[in-house]
């Protein structure tokens, strides 16, 4: 018998436990493949080609009747939830990296998210993490004892001649021993044990940008599953823990980065106002707490919507500088833009004023920030004023800003209408609600009823009951006829929204309760998995 339990998730890659009758794995993880499944030692028709055609693979290929449960892109999928699953061949794949991901999405669409995945005879230390980021789970030691009986020193940034492990590269056991293929097992261990931690982190992302950098084949796989938006976007969470670490040109395609801007551009409302101001971002976050943007917002004294020019997310509207990424990114800072990247953020700022006009677009900006927003000017037809061209901070420039907004009407701060907007896609009327607390822990309320607070953690709302009312729907939950004594768990789900992302907040109903919390899995995943926990209780109320 085997069960998949997976308890953190970073985009496909996902760490958690895996037990075989009584051994327990802790996933991702490299095993003796011998041992685990002593069935594939006797057993044919399980080594199909990847690339073989149609009647080939319905010819040859044959289940074992015990695990692994084989699967091929061109197979209908017998696995069952908990079964582990294996892709033979796998590694001949990674050098094909439009085939890669092709086979990859063929097999994610008809196999059950709570399965094991394992990569046989494909796992060197140097591969290991676009494996793991790609969703694979288990690994043996068969390519790592091959390039032994080669002569060939693995480690993480590639293969070298076997001398090497006298070099002090390394200093394993296996290298004080002379041993190669102990060394080439330990760097193996190692790397999976690493890729674990950063995946428990959530920062899988941008071990694997740092590692692939020495292999082009590696960098060509995640610029092609980052081309895959709509189907990367299932697995990325709404928010993660810590800061989103931008270093690399792949970052500017990251899957939170262009959700962030479409939902910006495509679901976000602004407040009613005819006057934009567009502002130069700031390294402290959110930028209303550094001393930039204290100024500005004394010059501008309320008398226009503030945009903030920023790479890679394009545009942050004030009310959305709290939520995730707005206030978690950190991005090495030159001066300098790219071409590459000046059009992709002229190209979101160009979108978002032909979807939202405004009278009048001030550029209070610099540089790259500036060259961008004439690009984008230009690009959709706007007319823009500029109250500087250097040192926005400056006071000069300051006064020039002050001076292009007098006569200007005041509008009101309304960040939670903009919030509500962008996070569950509605046009919440705000009137009534007062705020208190200290930015970002700010708390709303209507007619003394509290209805929303902001996660300091993620920069998101959190609804409280009585703000679940003033969510018509949506983001909701169903579970059977019980009361939750902690977390809800998959199999007490009867229905979820498609549209939630892990880390959303949702609302859970019941048929004697009604509780709040935050997404442990997407709401497709709580549909097709038979394990896990599907929502992190904050509050429950018997109804």
């Amino acid at each position: 018998m085997t069960t998949t339990e997976i308890r953190r998730r970073d985009g496909l890659g996902r760490s958690g436990i895996f037990t075989m009758d009584t051994r327990i794995i802790r996933i991702p993880a490299v095993v003796d493949a011998s041992s685990l499944f002593p069935a594939l030692m006797t057993v044919s028709g399980t080594n199909i080609p990847l690339a073989a055609d149609e009647g080939f693979v319905r010819t040859f290929h044959v289940q074992c009747g015990d695990q692994p449960v084989t699967i091929h892109p061109l197979l209908d999928n017998p696995a069952r939830s908990g079964d582990c699953v294996m892709v033979a061949n796998w590694h001949t794949a990674l050098e094909n990296p439009r085939n890669y991901v092709t086979y990859l999405l063929l097999l994610k669409e008809k196999t059950p998210p709570d399965t094991t995945w394992y990569a046989p005879a494909a796992a060197l230390p140097s591969n290991l993490h676009i494996l793991c980021f790609s969703g694979f789970d288990l690994f043996d030691f068969r390519a790592v004892d091959l390039k032994s009986s080669q002569g060939i020193f693995c480690i993480p940034e590639g293969e070298f001649p076997k001398k090497t492990i006298g070099s002090e590269i390394c200093t394993c056991d296996g290298c004080k021993n002379g041993d190669l293929q102990q060394h080439n097992r330990l760097a193996l261990l190692r790397e999976a044990a690493l890729i674990r931690r950063f995946i428990e982190q959530g920062q899988l992302r941008e071990f694997v940008e740092s590692r692939c950098r020495m292999h082009a084949s590696h960098v060509m796989i995640l610029r092609h599953l980052d081309n895959r938006y709509e189907f990367m976007e299932r697995y990325a969470p709404i928010a993660r823990s810590g800061v989103m670490r931008l270093n690399s040109a792949e970052s500017m395609n990251r899957t939170e980065i262009r959700r962030f801007a479409g939902r910006v551009i495509c679901q976000y409302l602004p407040p009613k106002t005819d006057v934009a101001v567009l502002l130069p971002c700031s390294a402290k976050k959110p930028y209303s707490l550094s001393v930039s943007h204290k100024k500005y917002q004394l010059a501008i004294a309320n008398r226009a919507h503030e945009l903030i020019v920023t790479s890679p997310l394009g545009l942050v509207p004030r009310e959305l500088e709290t939520i995730y990424p707005a206030m978690h990114y950190d991005v090495p800072v030159t001066g300098y833009w790219d071409a590459e990247e000046c059009a992709a953020i002229a190209g979101i700022i160009s979108r978002y004023f032909e979807r939202n006009s405004y009278r009048r677009v001030i550029a209070h900006l610099e540089g790259g920030a500036l060259r961008v927003v004439e690009m984008a000017a230009e690009e959709c037809g706007i007319t823009l004023e500029f109250s500087c061209r250097e040192h926005p901070a400056g006071n000069s420039a300051l006064a020039a800003l002050d001076e292009a907004l007098a006569g200007e009407r005041r509008l009101k701060d309304d960040r939670l209408h903009g919030m509500c907007s962008y996070q569950f896609g509605i046009d919440i009327d705000t009137r009534g609600f007062l705020a208190r607390g200290r930015f970002p822990a700010i708390f709303y309320s209507r007619d003394m009823v509290q209805c929303f607070s902001i996660d300091t953690a993620t920069g998101m709302l959190r609804p409280t009951f009585d703000g679940w009312n003033l969510i018509p729907a949506g983001y909701r939950v169903s579970i059977d006829d019980f009361v939750p004594e902690g977390d809800v768990l998959v199999p007490g789900v009867t229905e979820s929204d498609p549209k939630i992302r892990e880390g959303d907040e949702v609302l859970v109903i019941g048929a004697r309760v009604h509780a709040t919390g935050r997404a442990a899995m997407s709401g497709l995943e709580m549909q097709q998995s038979k394990r896990g926990v599907a929502v992190r209780v904050r509050k429950v109320k018997r109804v």
